[in-house]
């Protein structure tokens, strides 16, 4: 029995360490454009390390019981197998301080800085309904709408255009049903909650867009009916500079489709 205890030990340390390795250096991880996106993946890694020698012990135990303990010959009937004390308790312990560090971090530390800095640079309205993005941005006038089709035509769709380097506030609501506004190259969602107004704070550190990765989107993370898939929108992460240009140009284009609708109304009056 000591034999097995030292082979299995010895199996899981080092089933363990590779898994350590892989999981430390490894990158599994999409484009990030965010502040807050580096948390996020930061806390994800931690969870995987803490994970990997739990994992590995549950089955390198349950492969080498299957391979040493099998029955070679005839199924017989094996020895009954009482509780083990000290290994229950100490499972418990192990598995429990596990848990306490969860919870300290990334749990509370990360929930701690997501919430530390509740100030911005731009502020964005956010308005879900089935199935489309209603953004508006109130400090420039500018005011966009999606519609909801499918995903190889996104790129039809207006761009949620944010500035590289600046820090953003999204206020979101929801006209029906419960939505969840998300945006995977910023790790960062919330949900859109009919009568309610929720909030998102996001550091913008890099510049991208949908056409160089499909994580730089809006997609919808709660089902919400048979349109819930085509709840996108492209994103595109600009430059300060590009972006005052990209706001000037929506603002252009307001102005002359205000103009239009006005010429349009005078001549039904004629």
């Amino acid at each position: 029995m000591r034999r097995d205890v030292v082979l299995v030990g010895l199996l899981w340390v080092l089933a363990t360490l590779v898994g350590e390795y892989v999981v430390s250096t490894l990158d599994i991880y999409p484009p990030k454009a965010a502040l807050e996106a580096e948390h996020i993946d930061q806390a994800i890694r931690t969870l995987l390390m803490l994970a990997v020698p739990v994992f590995n012990f549950v089955v390198v135990v349950m492969l080498y019981s299957i391979w040493r303990f099998r029955a070679r010959d005839e199924a017989e009937v094996g020895e009954p197998i009482y509780t083990h004390r000290t290994f229950t308790v100490g499972w418990l312990v192990v598995t429990s301080a596990l848990a306490a560090v969860l919870f300290y971090n990334p749990g509370y530390v990360g929930w701690k800085f997501l919430k530390s800095n509740p100030t911005a640079d731009l502020e964005i309205q956010v308005t879900a309904a089935q199935w489309h993005w209603h953004i508006t941005y109130p400090d420039y006038g500018v005011s966009l709408k999606s519609r909801p089709i499918g995903f190889a035509r996104i790129e039809e769709n207006p761009v949620l255009a944010l500035p590289a380097g600046k820090r953003v506030k999204f206020e979101v609501t929801s006209d029906d049903v419960i939505h969840s506004f998300w945006i995977p190259a910023l790790r960062m969602k919330v949900d859109a909650v009919p009568g309610v107004v929720t909030t998102m704070y996001v550091t913008i550190t890099e510049t991208g867009s949908y056409e160089e990765d499909a994580v730089f989107r809006v997609q919808c993370a709660e089902l919400c009916g048979t349109g819930h898939p085509r709840m996108t929108m492209p994103v595109v992460i600009l430059e300060p500079e590009e972006f005052e240009d990209w706001i000037k140009q929506q603002q252009m284009q307001e102005a002359m489709g205000g103009s239009m609708e006005g010429m349009e109304k005078q001549g039904d009056g004629h």
